[in-house]
């Protein structure tokens, strides 16, 4: 029989904060992350905004020299952790920690690092590389050093299905810790990209928006005039916890994770099938696995990124899959408020609906402003509203039409 995981600690580093409560109450206020890039000279990008992470300093959770030693996006998902595991009162001891593990990703990776150390390699030659250069570099240190700084000895893995990667970090671990392989999996995404190259990369697709004169007015999935999607940096980390290891422990339980659906789009490099089939597959995959009908939804966390094809799509494989009751759906994207952390975006948009479920809230889509007719679902427009929503699902869908779909339930006991 598969055992039962619940969700009892969280932590997130956003443009809105470096907390989940900052995060959640900044939603609730339809507050935007979106402002000028500053890590860079933009002036001459199509795009010149970004939702950066305002304020963060490493070595508030890790010593000087450590956090030197890591890229921005390792340094995002350290703290994330060590912020969840405190929120979920866990010690890892010799005792426990072979049963605890780690399942991190990143969709991009080590950036910052690859982008200083070929100016370095340029400008003063292949010797001045620095030795840390690959470690710092690669995408799976970051759920490496949280297994350092932890000690956790259990399963450690990492993924990367763009902008589906903390979903699949997710799923992953729920299924380690259901099937007995763990009792306990640290387990998100995390990313850190807002530099040179991708953003020029985004704009060449024109990917992203160019809003650059209203930056917090630029993220606006489902409405008519969205133009691309924002980008964003941060990291979402839960703790994932067989149930009955929780209770002997007399955990806080958040929610409880009942539901993950995975498909591919087999299509495009970039865009999504049309008519939404590869999404209908994951969200149809993750209700099977919860055991659940489609009825039983009450609210959906849209990945919609605020792109023509994106935000479409995803409209009609909700109501492919839903039917009649897709017009009863709340449906939202928090990403019009964070922006798009790509890697790190199904960590943090899964832990906004665990608080949806939790505290019977439904996170507004905001600059929601001139209806689309081809996108005509409820999106809870600018506004939060109080609703009872017991059973939330999770979209995450990645460049090269990788789909993952995660369902939570409020935990009764």
């Amino acid at each position: 029989m598969r055992r039962r995981v619940v969700v009892t600690g969280m932590g997130t580093i956003t443009s809105l904060g470096h907390d989940v409560e900052s995060l959640w109450q900044a939603v609730l206020r339809g507050e935007s992350g979106a402002g000028p890039i500053t890590y860079f000279d933009a002036s001459n990008y199509a795009t010149q905004i970004a939702a950066e992470v305002k304020g963060f300093d490493p070595t508030r959770y890790v010593d000087r020299k450590e956090a030197r030693r890591m890229d921005p996006f390792v340094q995002f998902a350290v703290a994330a952790a060590l912020t969840a595991l405190r929120d979920a009162g866990l010690e890892i001891t010799d005792a426990n920690r072979t049963r605890v593990g780690v399942c991190v990703g990143s969709g991009i990776g080590g950036v910052e690092t690859w982008d200083q150390e070929h100016r370095i390699l340029q400008e003063k030659g292949p010797h001045r590389v620095s030795p840390f250069f690959v470690p710092m570099l690669i995408g799976n240190m970051a759920a490496g050093h949280i297994a350092i700084l932890t000690g956790a000895q259990g399963p450690n893995k990492a993924l990367v299905t763009a902008c589906a990667t903390g979903a699949h970090a997710i799923g992953d671990a729920l299924r380690l810790i259901q099937y007995g392989e763990a009792e306990v999996m640290i387990a998100g995404g995390t990313e850190s990209a807002i530099r040179p190259l991708p953003i020029a990369g985004f704009c060449s697709m024109k990917a992203l928006s160019r809003r650059n004169e209203a930056p917090q007015r630029a993220s606006r999935p489902f409405d008519r005039d969205r133009d691309g999607f924002l980008m964003a940096e941060g990291s979402g980390i839960l703790i994932l916890e067989e149930l009955n290891h929780a209770r002997r422990r007399d955990a806080r339980i958040y929610a409880e994770i009942i539901g993950y659906g995975t498909s591919g789009d087999a299509y495009h490099m970039a865009e999504p099938l049309p008519c939404g089939t590869g999404a209908v597959l994951s969200m149809q995959a993750a209700l099977r696995d919860a055991g659940l009908a489609p009825e039983e939804v009450c609210y959906i966390n849209a990945h919609a990124p605020s792109t023509s094809k994106g935000d479409l799509s995803e409209t009609i494989a909700i109501k492919r899959v839903f039917g009649d009751h897709a017009r009863k759906l709340m449906v939202s994207s928090t990403k019009s408020m964070t922006g798009h952390l790509l890697g790190a975006a199904g960590g943090v948009e899964t832990i906004l609906s665990v608080l949806t479920v939790q505290r019977g809230v439904a996170p507004p889509t905001i600059n929601y402003e001139t209806p689309d007719p081809e996108c005509d679902l409820d999106y809870v427009p600018n506004e939060a509203r109080e609703a009872d929503l017991p059973v939330a699902l999770s979209n995450s869908f990645g460049f090269g039409g990788q789909n993952a779909s995660l369902i939570v339930r409020r935990f009764t006991g």
